[in-house]
């Protein structure tokens, strides 16, 4: 079982004290996020996951016919006209028209209020799904139409407009459905350290000033990060390799949950898999290049191979979409290679020098997943927002410590 002691609150200051070399393979932290949950038929649902199911109808060749249907992403069929697909992108066990959408589902709100996922519905004509506010002033919108073929994502529309999507301003009216709810507020990930020869976790604010510490695991055994148990915040775990067995903390003091998982020698990884906003666990087999992702915590759910043998693993949101999929770095070009799939490469971008040690995270909270880079002999984080340039640096612990990432 491993020791553990109770956060506290430091700065990192001289508390750190250098020892060894940073291990050979560095446990990359995942950039934990509040996804989107899957929702039931007619049940709540996020805002993040009506946008999520408007966009899957975006792009397709699917004909605007009131008396058509098409799938959603598990089979089931909506209409396809304007309050067909509003009905769709909430999730709703049937494709009610305009005025249903007004009388049974919603209920009317300040057109200042509109928020992502709610809708503008002209009671006997039209109806499309808000988006987002383009500037502070909310003047201009963004919003998704079905109201001709095919699907449409209009930007930069006046809230004063004659008319709106070929209709008219004045007839829309600012509604709600009954049962969206708001996401819950995530937070930007965050760099800290580990250091080895005690077992201190440190968890930084990018800034190089320390918000947090806590001892946890054993010598010998690497540090993972992860948000397991839907809190919105990451807390800390480590992992055996002697063991293949995997110790979480859901407060940074207490083991809450236990699990072997792989093979010894392997990397262990966390992430959220499947987009129900808990990250578990998944391995990486250097000597092969082979991932196996859990969504249990227990079985393998996929398995694929990624890179070549002896690159390291990376995790990520890469496009947005509430899930994580797998990434690797080459550690001889210092290049980043990302999947959204899990299987193709979907970006590459060299970054950093030889010998840094790759990092990834949410450093601008914009729910995309970047990269950076920690210069071990220097104890120097490079952050950067758009995988090209460095955002941020800064130093942060000692030469020897492992660098961690997180949503503290």
């Amino acid at each position: 079982m491993p020791k553990v002691s109770k956060l506290v609150r430091l700065t990192l200051a001289a508390a750190i004290a250098a020892s060894g070399a940073i291990a050979t393979t560095t446990i990359t932290a995942t950039s934990a996020h509040a996804a989107a949950a899957t929702s039931t038929v007619g049940g709540q649902i996020t805002r993040s996951e009506v946008l999520q199911r408007a966009q899957y109808w975006l792009g397709k060749s699917i004909g605007y016919n009131q008396g058509g249907s098409y799938p959603d992403s598990s089979g089931r069929n909506y209409r396809t006209d304007c309050s067909g697909y509003v009905s769709m992108a909430w999730h709703l066990s049937y494709s009610p028209d305009t005025r249903a959408i007004w009388d049974a589902e919603t209920y009317e709100i300040p057109r200042s209020d509109l928020r992502p996922g709610d809708v503008l519905d002209s009671y006997n004509d039209h109806v499309i799904l808000f988006e987002k506010w383009d500037d502070a002033a909310h003047t201009k919108f963004s919003y998704y139409s079905f109201g001709s073929t095919p699907v449409s994502h209009v930007q930069g529309m006046s809230i004063d407009a004659s008319r709106i999507d070929g209709h008219a301003n004045g007839d829309y009216h600012a509604r709600r459905y009954k049962k969206i709810v708001d996401d819950v507020q995530t937070r930007p990930s965050k760099v800290g350290v580990y250091h080895p020869a005690n077992q201190t976790y440190y968890e930084g604010d990018n800034a190089g000033s320390t918000l947090g510490s806590a001892m946890f695991g054993n010598p010998g055994w690497k540090p993972i990060v992860g948000d397991w148990n839907k809190d919105g915040v990451d807390s800390i775990g480590a992992y055996d390799p002697d063991t293949a067995t995997f110790y979480e903390s859901n407060d940074n003091t207490n083991v809450s949950g236990s699990v072997k998982f792989g093979n010894p020698g392997w990397t262990l990884l966390a992430g959220d898999w499947n987009g129900d906003g808990v990250d578990s666990v998944g391995a990486y087999d250097p000597a092969t290049g082979t991932f196996y992702l859990s969504n249990d915590n227990s079985t393998v759910a996929v398995k694929t191979t990624f890179g070549n043998p002896g690159w390291i693993p990376i995790v990520g949101d890469w496009n947005k979409d509430g899930v994580d999929s797998i990434g690797a770095y080459d550690p001889s070009t210092g290049t980043f290679y990302e999947s959204n799939d899990n299987v193709n490469v979907s970006g590459s971008v060299k970054f950093g020098n030889s010998g840094w040690l790759p990092i990834v995270g949410d450093w601008n909270n914009d729910g995309v997943t970047s990269i950076g880079a920690f210069d071990p002999n220097t104890a120097t984080f490079y952050l950067s927002n758009d995988n090209s340039t460095v955002a941020t640096s800064f130093v942060y612990g000692t030469p020897g410590d492992i660098p961690i990432t997180g949503r503290w």
